[in-house]
Protein backbone atom coordinates (compact mmCIF):
# COMPACT_ATOMS: atom_id res chain seq x y z
CA UNK A 1 0.00 0.00 0.00
CA UNK A 2 0.93 3.71 -0.85
CA UNK A 3 1.11 5.14 2.66
CA UNK A 4 1.74 8.33 0.89
CA UNK A 5 -1.68 8.09 0.07
CA UNK A 6 -3.27 7.25 3.41
CA UNK A 7 -6.13 9.79 4.16
CA UNK A 8 -4.38 11.64 7.44
CA UNK A 9 -5.92 14.83 8.27
CA UNK A 10 -4.09 17.57 10.13
CA UNK A 11 -5.93 21.13 10.83
CA UNK A 12 -4.18 24.19 11.87
CA UNK A 13 -4.70 25.78 14.66
CA UNK A 14 -3.25 28.76 16.21
CA UNK A 15 -3.57 27.95 19.62
CA UNK A 16 -3.11 23.93 19.37
CA UNK A 17 -0.72 21.99 20.52
CA UNK A 18 2.82 21.49 18.73
CA UNK A 19 2.87 17.77 17.66
CA UNK A 20 5.63 16.18 17.93
CA UNK A 21 6.11 12.66 15.44
CA UNK A 22 8.01 10.35 17.33
CA UNK A 23 7.69 12.88 20.69
CA UNK A 24 8.71 10.25 23.28
CA UNK A 25 11.87 8.40 20.91
CA UNK A 26 15.43 9.30 22.56
CA UNK A 27 15.95 12.82 21.04
CA UNK A 28 12.01 13.40 20.78
CA UNK A 29 11.60 13.19 24.79
CA UNK A 30 14.53 15.54 24.74
CA UNK A 31 13.06 17.71 22.18
CA UNK A 32 9.35 17.75 24.74
CA UNK A 33 11.17 18.11 27.89
CA UNK A 34 12.24 21.82 26.35
CA UNK A 35 9.38 22.55 24.12
CA UNK A 36 6.97 22.00 27.27
CA UNK A 37 7.97 25.14 28.55
CA UNK A 38 6.53 27.36 25.95
CA UNK A 39 3.73 25.19 24.22
CA UNK A 40 0.92 22.52 25.09
CA UNK A 41 2.12 19.12 23.54
CA UNK A 42 1.13 16.40 21.69
CA UNK A 43 3.17 13.31 21.20
CA UNK A 44 2.55 10.30 18.76
CA UNK A 45 4.20 7.31 18.30
CA UNK A 46 4.02 3.29 18.05
CA UNK A 47 2.38 3.08 21.06
CA UNK A 48 0.50 5.34 23.47
CA UNK A 49 2.18 3.13 26.34
CA UNK A 50 5.44 4.15 25.46
CA UNK A 51 4.76 7.65 25.79
CA UNK A 52 2.88 7.72 28.98
CA UNK A 53 5.40 8.32 31.98
CA UNK A 54 7.12 11.47 29.72
CA UNK A 55 3.36 12.77 29.26
CA UNK A 56 2.77 12.64 32.81
CA UNK A 57 6.16 14.47 33.70
CA UNK A 58 5.51 17.38 31.62
CA UNK A 59 1.85 17.52 32.70
CA UNK A 60 0.39 19.68 30.07
CA UNK A 61 1.07 16.80 26.88
CA UNK A 62 -1.22 14.61 25.54
CA UNK A 63 -0.27 11.19 24.08
CA UNK A 64 -1.73 9.48 20.66
CA UNK A 65 -0.58 6.66 18.56
CA UNK A 66 0.84 7.22 15.18
CA UNK A 67 2.20 4.34 13.44
CA UNK A 68 3.85 5.87 10.38
CA UNK A 69 3.61 2.35 8.93
CA UNK A 70 0.27 1.42 9.85
CA UNK A 71 -2.19 2.69 7.09
CA UNK A 72 -4.96 3.94 9.16
CA UNK A 73 -5.64 7.63 9.21
CA UNK A 74 -4.69 9.83 11.47
CA UNK A 75 -6.06 13.41 12.87
CA UNK A 76 -5.18 16.43 14.93
CA UNK A 77 -5.55 19.87 15.17
CA UNK A 78 -2.02 21.30 15.95
CA UNK A 79 -0.09 24.68 15.79
CA UNK A 80 2.93 22.99 14.50
CA UNK A 81 4.28 19.96 13.75
CA UNK A 82 7.87 18.78 13.78
CA UNK A 83 8.87 15.23 12.95
CA UNK A 84 11.52 13.25 14.58
CA UNK A 85 11.18 9.70 13.30
CA UNK A 86 11.72 8.88 9.93
CA UNK A 87 8.94 9.60 7.55
CA UNK A 88 10.41 7.65 4.31
CA UNK A 89 6.92 8.04 2.74
CA UNK A 90 6.13 11.81 3.45
CA UNK A 91 3.31 11.21 5.39
CA UNK A 92 3.24 14.14 7.95
CA UNK A 93 4.51 16.70 5.20
CA UNK A 94 2.26 15.70 3.11
CA UNK A 95 -0.92 16.44 5.76
CA UNK A 96 1.41 19.15 7.18
CA UNK A 97 1.64 21.14 3.98
CA UNK A 98 -1.72 20.47 2.86
CA UNK A 99 -3.31 21.84 6.35
CA UNK A 100 -0.76 24.83 6.32
CA UNK A 101 0.31 23.82 9.54
CA UNK A 102 3.87 24.78 9.91
CA UNK A 103 6.94 21.77 9.73
CA UNK A 104 9.94 21.02 10.49
CA UNK A 105 12.06 17.53 9.94
CA UNK A 106 15.23 16.34 11.72
CA UNK A 107 15.41 12.84 10.57
CA UNK A 108 16.22 13.21 6.85
CA UNK A 109 19.33 11.59 5.43
CA UNK A 110 20.30 13.60 1.70
CA UNK A 111 18.00 12.30 -1.11
CA UNK A 112 15.37 11.78 1.30
CA UNK A 113 15.49 15.57 2.07
CA UNK A 114 16.22 16.04 -1.81
CA UNK A 115 12.51 14.45 -2.36
CA UNK A 116 11.34 16.51 0.75
CA UNK A 117 11.65 19.56 -1.15
CA UNK A 118 10.12 18.83 -3.99
CA UNK A 119 7.22 17.28 -2.62
CA UNK A 120 6.90 20.63 -0.41
CA UNK A 121 7.44 22.40 -3.96
CA UNK A 122 4.74 20.35 -5.64
CA UNK A 123 1.81 21.20 -2.54
CA UNK A 124 2.49 24.55 -2.98
CA UNK A 125 2.63 24.75 0.95
CA UNK A 126 1.30 28.46 2.69
CA UNK A 127 3.14 27.67 5.96
CA UNK A 128 6.44 27.12 6.58
CA UNK A 129 8.81 23.96 5.96
CA UNK A 130 11.83 23.94 7.47
CA UNK A 131 14.13 21.07 6.27
CA UNK A 132 15.87 21.21 9.75
CA UNK A 133 18.22 17.60 8.57
CA UNK A 134 21.66 19.14 8.53
CA UNK A 135 23.94 17.19 10.93
CA UNK A 136 22.24 17.39 14.53
CA UNK A 137 19.16 18.80 14.09
CA UNK A 138 20.17 21.65 12.05
CA UNK A 139 23.15 22.66 14.36
CA UNK A 140 25.80 22.22 11.81
CA UNK A 141 23.98 24.46 9.32
CA UNK A 142 23.13 27.15 11.90
CA UNK A 143 26.84 27.20 13.06
CA UNK A 144 28.33 27.87 9.97
CA UNK A 145 25.92 30.20 8.92
CA UNK A 146 27.15 32.11 12.15
CA UNK A 147 30.31 31.67 10.64
CA UNK A 148 30.10 32.97 7.78
CA UNK A 149 28.31 36.09 8.61
CA UNK A 150 31.31 36.80 10.58
CA UNK A 151 33.54 36.35 7.30
CA UNK A 152 31.65 37.67 4.48
CA UNK A 153 30.37 34.01 3.45
CA UNK A 154 31.48 30.64 3.15
CA UNK A 155 33.18 29.72 0.11
CA UNK A 156 34.98 26.40 1.86
CA UNK A 157 32.91 24.80 5.10
CA UNK A 158 34.24 21.48 6.79
CA UNK A 159 32.94 19.87 9.54
CA UNK A 160 34.31 17.14 11.46
CA UNK A 161 32.12 14.82 13.82
CA UNK A 162 33.29 12.96 16.77
CA UNK A 163 30.90 10.33 17.13
CA UNK A 164 30.52 9.33 20.94
CA UNK A 165 30.14 5.75 21.12
CA UNK A 166 28.91 5.93 25.16
CA UNK A 167 26.61 8.19 24.45
CA UNK A 168 22.77 7.55 24.27
CA UNK A 169 21.43 6.61 20.96
CA UNK A 170 17.71 5.82 19.50
CA UNK A 171 17.48 2.79 16.76
CA UNK A 172 17.52 5.62 14.27
CA UNK A 173 20.87 7.19 14.57
CA UNK A 174 22.76 4.63 12.74
CA UNK A 175 20.45 4.61 9.99
CA UNK A 176 23.36 5.93 7.56
CA UNK A 177 25.22 2.74 8.02
CA UNK A 178 22.63 1.76 5.29
CA UNK A 179 24.25 4.63 3.16
CA UNK A 180 27.37 3.60 3.04
CA UNK A 181 27.09 1.13 -0.20
CA UNK A 182 26.14 4.10 -2.15
CA UNK A 183 28.11 7.02 -3.51
CA UNK A 184 26.82 10.42 -3.19
CA UNK A 185 27.54 13.60 -4.46
CA UNK A 186 29.42 16.36 -3.51
CA UNK A 187 30.88 20.24 -4.44
CA UNK A 188 34.19 20.31 -4.32
CA UNK A 189 35.90 23.47 -5.83
CA UNK A 190 33.05 24.36 -7.35
CA UNK A 191 32.50 21.11 -9.12
CA UNK A 192 30.39 18.39 -8.40
CA UNK A 193 31.25 14.74 -8.43
CA UNK A 194 30.32 11.43 -6.80
CA UNK A 195 32.47 10.17 -4.03
CA UNK A 196 32.53 6.92 -2.19
CA UNK A 197 31.28 6.95 1.97
CA UNK A 198 34.59 6.80 4.00
CA UNK A 199 36.62 8.40 1.46
CA UNK A 200 39.11 11.01 2.26
CA UNK A 201 40.12 9.60 5.84
CA UNK A 202 42.48 11.96 7.66
CA UNK A 203 42.99 13.12 11.16
CA UNK A 204 41.66 15.82 13.05
CA UNK A 205 41.34 17.60 16.04
CA UNK A 206 38.30 18.07 17.28
CA UNK A 207 38.80 19.43 20.77
CA UNK A 208 40.92 17.61 22.96
CA UNK A 209 40.91 14.77 20.43
CA UNK A 210 42.94 13.83 17.62
CA UNK A 211 40.21 11.87 15.51
CA UNK A 212 40.37 9.35 12.18
CA UNK A 213 37.23 10.84 10.26
CA UNK A 214 36.25 9.95 6.71
CA UNK A 215 33.74 11.05 4.53
CA UNK A 216 30.15 10.70 5.08
CA UNK A 217 26.43 11.66 3.22
CA UNK A 218 24.91 14.73 5.09
CA UNK A 219 22.36 16.88 3.83
CA UNK A 220 24.63 20.19 4.22
CA UNK A 221 26.71 19.31 1.92
CA UNK A 222 23.63 19.37 -0.59
CA UNK A 223 22.47 22.47 0.62
CA UNK A 224 25.16 24.58 1.33
CA UNK A 225 26.30 25.42 -2.19
CA UNK A 226 22.72 26.14 -2.56
CA UNK A 227 22.16 28.59 -0.23
CA UNK A 228 25.38 30.20 0.96
CA UNK A 229 27.57 30.08 -2.33
CA UNK A 230 29.58 27.32 -0.66
CA UNK A 231 32.10 26.07 -3.81
CA UNK A 232 33.54 23.26 -0.97
CA UNK A 233 31.50 21.60 1.56
CA UNK A 234 32.75 18.27 3.15
CA UNK A 235 31.64 16.29 6.02
CA UNK A 236 33.89 13.30 7.86
CA UNK A 237 32.86 11.56 11.10
CA UNK A 238 34.97 9.80 13.35
CA UNK A 239 34.41 7.50 16.40
CA UNK A 240 35.01 8.10 20.07
CA UNK A 241 36.91 4.55 19.59
CA UNK A 242 39.64 4.59 17.25
CA UNK A 243 38.98 0.81 16.97
CA UNK A 244 35.67 1.25 15.67
CA UNK A 245 37.10 3.96 13.50
CA UNK A 246 39.72 1.31 12.10
CA UNK A 247 36.85 -1.59 11.69
CA UNK A 248 34.77 0.48 9.85
CA UNK A 249 37.47 1.57 7.47
CA UNK A 250 38.29 -1.93 6.98
CA UNK A 251 34.66 -3.23 6.59
CA UNK A 252 34.81 -0.40 3.51
CA UNK A 253 38.07 -1.69 2.17
CA UNK A 254 36.78 -5.54 1.69
CA UNK A 255 33.33 -4.01 0.30
CA UNK A 256 31.14 -4.87 2.76
CA UNK A 257 28.89 -2.01 2.75
CA UNK A 258 28.04 -2.82 -1.56
CA UNK A 259 27.82 -6.37 -1.04
CA UNK A 260 26.85 -6.13 2.44
CA UNK A 261 23.36 -3.89 1.76
CA UNK A 262 19.95 -4.49 1.86
CA UNK A 263 17.49 -5.83 4.49
CA UNK A 264 19.46 -9.23 4.80
CA UNK A 265 22.64 -7.16 6.55
CA UNK A 266 21.23 -4.67 7.93
CA UNK A 267 21.36 -5.68 11.53
CA UNK A 268 25.19 -6.55 10.78
CA UNK A 269 25.39 -2.71 9.81
CA UNK A 270 23.59 -1.11 12.48
CA UNK A 271 26.28 -3.60 15.09
CA UNK A 272 28.90 -2.09 14.16
CA UNK A 273 27.97 1.11 15.58
CA UNK A 274 24.18 0.85 17.59
CA UNK A 275 25.54 -0.22 21.19
CA UNK A 276 23.68 2.79 23.05
CA UNK A 277 25.44 3.55 26.33
CA UNK A 278 24.46 5.88 29.91
CA UNK A 279 25.45 8.98 27.99
CA UNK A 280 28.42 10.93 26.14
CA UNK A 281 29.04 14.32 24.74
CA UNK A 282 28.67 15.56 21.54
CA UNK A 283 31.68 17.41 19.59
CA UNK A 284 32.23 18.20 16.10
CA UNK A 285 34.29 21.15 14.73
CA UNK A 286 33.02 23.48 11.59
CA UNK A 287 35.84 24.70 9.34
CA UNK A 288 35.11 28.13 7.36
CA UNK A 289 37.18 29.83 5.11
CA UNK A 290 36.26 32.99 2.67
CA UNK A 291 38.23 35.43 0.51
CA UNK A 292 41.79 34.90 2.54
CA UNK A 293 40.38 34.49 6.50
CA UNK A 294 39.33 31.02 8.11
CA UNK A 295 37.30 31.02 11.40
CA UNK A 296 36.66 27.55 12.78
CA UNK A 297 34.24 26.66 15.55
CA UNK A 298 33.99 23.85 18.38
CA UNK A 299 30.47 22.54 19.14
CA UNK A 300 30.05 20.70 22.39
CA UNK A 301 27.45 19.59 23.90
CA UNK A 302 27.81 18.12 27.70
CA UNK A 303 24.00 16.09 27.55
CA UNK A 304 24.91 14.21 24.41
CA UNK A 305 24.22 13.63 20.41
CA UNK A 306 19.95 13.24 21.46
CA UNK A 307 20.40 16.89 23.43
CA UNK A 308 22.26 18.38 20.40
CA UNK A 309 19.57 17.50 18.23
CA UNK A 310 16.67 18.16 19.92
CA UNK A 311 18.39 22.08 20.52
CA UNK A 312 18.71 22.13 16.67
CA UNK A 313 15.07 21.04 16.63
CA UNK A 314 14.05 23.34 19.34
CA UNK A 315 15.54 26.48 17.59
CA UNK A 316 13.83 25.20 14.19
CA UNK A 317 10.71 25.01 15.65
CA UNK A 318 10.92 28.35 16.92
CA UNK A 319 11.55 29.68 13.62
CA UNK A 320 8.95 28.13 12.33
CA UNK A 321 6.50 29.49 14.55
CA UNK A 322 8.17 33.26 14.46
CA UNK A 323 8.71 32.53 18.50
CA UNK A 324 12.64 33.83 17.65
CA UNK A 325 11.36 37.25 16.97
CA UNK A 326 12.16 36.95 13.11
CA UNK A 327 9.65 36.38 10.29
CA UNK A 328 8.70 32.66 9.64
CA UNK A 329 10.11 30.71 6.21
CA UNK A 330 7.63 30.92 3.19
CA UNK A 331 8.03 27.94 1.96
CA UNK A 332 10.43 26.10 1.66
CA UNK A 333 13.74 27.05 3.78
CA UNK A 334 17.16 25.40 5.31
CA UNK A 335 18.34 25.78 8.79
CA UNK A 336 21.20 27.69 7.64
CA UNK A 337 18.85 30.59 6.14
CA UNK A 338 18.45 31.86 9.38
CA UNK A 339 17.83 35.33 9.21
CA UNK A 340 19.59 35.80 12.29
CA UNK A 341 22.78 34.40 12.00
CA UNK A 342 24.33 36.73 14.62
CA UNK A 343 22.40 35.69 17.64
CA UNK A 344 23.03 31.87 16.86
CA UNK A 345 25.68 31.41 19.53
CA UNK A 346 23.82 32.92 22.08
CA UNK A 347 20.44 30.49 21.17
CA UNK A 348 22.76 27.77 21.52
CA UNK A 349 24.35 28.38 24.58
CA UNK A 350 21.16 29.00 26.35
CA UNK A 351 20.46 26.13 25.63
CA UNK A 352 23.51 24.41 26.64
CA UNK A 353 26.03 23.78 23.84
CA UNK A 354 29.67 25.44 23.77
CA UNK A 355 30.97 27.01 20.72
CA UNK A 356 34.45 28.15 20.75
CA UNK A 357 35.62 30.25 17.59
CA UNK A 358 39.24 30.25 16.50
CA UNK A 359 40.55 32.73 14.19
CA UNK A 360 44.24 33.36 13.46
CA UNK A 361 45.19 31.12 16.52
CA UNK A 362 43.69 32.63 19.73
CA UNK A 363 40.49 30.90 20.96
CA UNK A 364 37.96 32.93 22.73
CA UNK A 365 34.15 31.27 24.01
CA UNK A 366 31.28 32.80 22.43
CA UNK A 367 28.18 33.21 24.01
Amino acid sequence: MDLANTNDNLAFDPEGPVLLVGGYGTVGAELARMAAADWPLLLTGRSEERGAALARELGDAAVRRWDLADPAPFAAAARAVVSVVNDPDDRVLRAAARAGVPYVDVTRWTTRLQRAATVAALLRPTAPVLLSSAWMGGVTGLVTAALAERLGGAERVEVAIRWDLADRAGADSVEFMDRLGLDYEVVRDGRRSAVAPLSGPRTVRIGDFPTKVAGIDTPEQFTLPLTLGTTTATTRIGFSSQASTTALLAAKHVGFFRWGRGDRFRSARHAMLYSPGEGGVALLRIDVSHAGRELSALVEDAAGQAHLTAVGALLGLRRALGADGAEPPSGVAFPEQTPRPEQVLADLAALGVTVKLRSDERTRAAA
